[in-house]
């Protein structure tokens, strides 16, 4: 089951286009989504090439004055798109030392540890990275990502509500949401979710990978098919088809007792 449901779940959990923790390209995209705020946010990177270039500048800025706040936010957000996740954290930690009330840079440092698997600590300063009277929707979204990783549903669930109530309909919180339902196993609402999450026009690919999960571990096999193949070129949409039937070949293992289906887990965001 192991290597099967690992490849399995990178291809579900990067939602074949738009990967934020599986693939460095997709992850960037929401980083830069995530963290516009009170801190520049300058057009995101589009290839590998553009991303090393960005870390070449970003990281002479930063060396220059580690002080200046977009500065460490924007390196960080390279090294994460370079797969340099632990330097990465480290660049926000100091970051957020030394600038305590930058709620854009906390939110990135507690999406940053939630990718590193710190849930703890990630939950902690995402807690300080907006208030009760000034909620943030993207950081509710990321707490209730890291809720849902620490098998924490119904806290989880919560979070994506209040968010919603800031940005309804918003896919991204929606196809989280989905993801939740689903891990508790219910498929039904989860399809529902995430049905709502693709019928938004700015709805990423990702949210239609994790509706193909949804459909195909409810039986309905040709349908997640199609939905796994939209959106995506001929020779990735076959790898990513391949991949799915993998996953829900095993089916049979999560009906019984105590199963859990493998659900990949929803995304803290960039």
């Amino acid at each position: 089951m192991g290597y099967r449901t690992n490849r399995a779940a990178r291809f579900l959990a990067s939602a074949a286009v738009a990967a934020v923790l599986a693939l460095p390209m997709a992850g960037c995209k929401t980083t830069s989504d995530d963290t516009t705020g009170s801190i520049g946010a300058p057009s995101a990177p589009r290839s590998d090439t553009e991303w090393r270039r960005a870390l070449d500048i970003w990281g002479a800025r930063y060396r220059e004055d580690p002080n200046n706040a977009e500065a460490s936010l924007r390196y960080a957000e390279a090294l994460r798109a370079t797969e340099q996740r632990a330097q990465a954290v480290a660049v926000l930690e100091q970051a957020a030392m030394r600038n305590p009330n930058n709620m854009p840079l906390l939110g990135a440092y507690g999406r940053a540890l939630a990718e590193a698997g710190d849930l703890n600590q990630a939950l902690d300063v995402l807690s300080r990275a907006h208030t009760p009277d000034n909620p943030d929707w993207r950081v509710l979204n990321a707490q209730g990502a890291v809720l849902d990783q620490m098998a924490r549903h119904a806290e989880a669930q919560k979070m994506y509500s209040s968010a919603l109530k800031i940005v309804p309909d918003e896919p991204s919180v929606l196809s989280n949401l989905g993801l939740s339902y689903a891990l508790m196993k219910n498929l039904k609402l989860a399809e529902t979710t995430l049905r709502r999450a693709v019928s938004q026009p700015n709805a990423a690919p990702k949210a239609r990978q994790n509706l193909a999960l949804v459909v195909g571990l409810q039986g309905r096999f040709a349908e997640a098919e199609t939905i796994a193949r939209a959106d995506l070129p001929p020779d990735e949409a076959a790898n990513n088809v391949v991949y799915l039937r993998q996953m829900l070949a095993q089916q049979s293992e999560w009906k019984k007792p105590g199963r859990k289906p493998y659900v990949p887990p929803p995304d803290a965001g960039g």
